[in-house]
């Protein structure tokens, strides 16, 4: 059986938020740029999936490891402050 991967819909939009869809996305991209907008309200996500996939982009782990490392150093050499 073939799994269908999209589908039509209609809807209904204020001629101004239509005009401002044409505009900045143009024509041809308005589906796209809805169905983007929508997806993460709408289709559940599965976190650890998600957190699976970044964890083994070893280039972005990498790169968030020197981020978090530079973090320390920088709270490291802040003067503590009185309460």
């Amino acid at each position: 059986m073939e799994m269908e991967t999209s589908r039509q819909l209609t809807i209904t939009v204020d001629v101004d938020v239509y005009e401002g869809l044409h505009s900045v996305v143009g024509s041809g991209g308005i589906s796209r740029f809805l169905n983007d907008l929508a997806r993460p309200l709408v289709v559940d996500q599965d976190l650890s999936a998600g957190y699976a996939a970044m964890a083994a982009d070893e280039a972005r782990e990498a790169e968030a490891e020197a981020w978090s490392e530079g973090l320390v150093g920088d709270v490291a050499n802040e003067p503590r402050r009185g309460r």
